[in-house]
């Protein structure tokens, strides 16, 4: 820094002062520290900046699975806010989602200087283990349900089954089939709950749902099940695109036409599902705002200090209409 004020002719107190975006730096002196920072190519010693501010700019996420559309997007969505809000991100990545797992991984990040920390917690074990963060460590939870006390932002799962559901009905299908994730995911939980209650508010049949694990190979078993029952299923809301994709290679396989036969809705609209056979008609969860509130709620926190105030956000899911569904005939 000293070297950067004396090529710059300016003081070391107003190098910081421009490091740090301070207002009270006139326009040219600020041209001038940024051209001699270049030149002598000078990156600020993170390490004794946090001995100063108590302060490590570095936020902690944890999460597991990130071969998962969902996950994966989460924490791409995380990375993204945190780094436009002058943060940067450590991830611990759990093979499984655990209470002993969880509270490794927080204890570690906690030893490394983080100033606060995102869990990805779409499991019941996962939210539950939220109660071990230390106090006085702020911490928000993704897909957190309660979350043990801290704040949670998540995306509205049972509005997303209600506008799927809801499509499906208003296209004059008698009753509609669900093939739904792990019973232990809270999101899987709520998209069976916004199903069953569509159907029960309109006065219809609930199934019993089928279950799966987010896998293709999952989707492709119960779609196997479910041309067992042709003509008597007409309408499926399947819990994600993965296991829809199963779902339609074994409504191919046994000539069981979409949407001529059965119309199918997904949930979570990853890239691929647009260019499905037919397109994929699907729920899309805008994890960027996911991404963006948890960060926002996490900077509030760590700028505000104790105690914290526990907040929840919801961020609503969005319907879009492809070709995997059609009106009865």
């Amino acid at each position: 820094m000293a070297d950067v004020a004396k090529v710059a002719g300016v003081s070391h107190q107003t190098v910081s002062r421009v490091l740090n975006d301070h207002p009270s730096v006139s326009a040219e002196t600020r041209t001038r520290v940024l051209s001699a920072i270049d030149q002598l190519g000078y990156r600020r010693n993170l390490v004794a900046r946090a001995l100063v501010t108590r302060h490590s700019r570095t936020l902690g996420v944890v999460s597991f699975d990130t071969t998962l559309y969902g996950p994966a997007s989460t924490v791409y969505g995380i990375e993204r806010a945190a780094r436009e809000a002058g943060y940067f991100i450590s991830i611990v990545s759990l093979r499984t989602i655990d209470r002993a797992g969880v509270r490794e991984a927080i204890g570690y990040l906690t030893e490394q200087g983080v100033d606060g920390i995102v869990v990805v917690a779409p499991q019941r074990s996962a939210a539950q283990a939220l109660a071990d963060v230390p106090r006085g460590m702020p911490a928000v939870a993704v897909e957190g349900g309660q979350a043990g006390g801290v704040s949670v932002v998540s995306v509205d799962q049972v509005e997303g089954a209600v506008l799927a559901t809801r499509h499906l009905l208003e296209l004059g299908h008698e009753t509609v089939w669900h093939v739904g994730g792990p019973a232990d995911w809270l999101e899987a939980e709520g998209r069976v709950r916004g199903w069953r209650e569509t159907l029960a508010a309109a006065g219809r049949a609930v199934p019993e749902p089928l279950a799966g694990d987010w896998s293709p190979r999952s989707g492709y078993r119960a779609g196997q099940r479910l041309t067992a029952m042709t003509g008597e299923v007409t309408a499926v809301f399947v819990a994600n695109d993965q296991m829809a994709l199963g779902v339609l290679r074994a409504f191919m396989e046994e000539g069981v036409r979409v949407p001529g036969q059965i119309s199918i809705v997904g949930f979570d609209d990853i890239p691929e599902s647009e260019f499905f056979s037919p397109p994929l008609t699907t729920i899309r969860q805008d994890f960027g705002a996911v991404g963006r509130r948890s960060i926002d709620v996490l900077v509030r926190q760590i700028e505000a200090g104790e105690p914290y105030v526990r907040e929840s956000h919801v961020v609503p899911p969005r319907f879009v209409l492809r070709a995997s569904t059609a009106r009865v005939r």
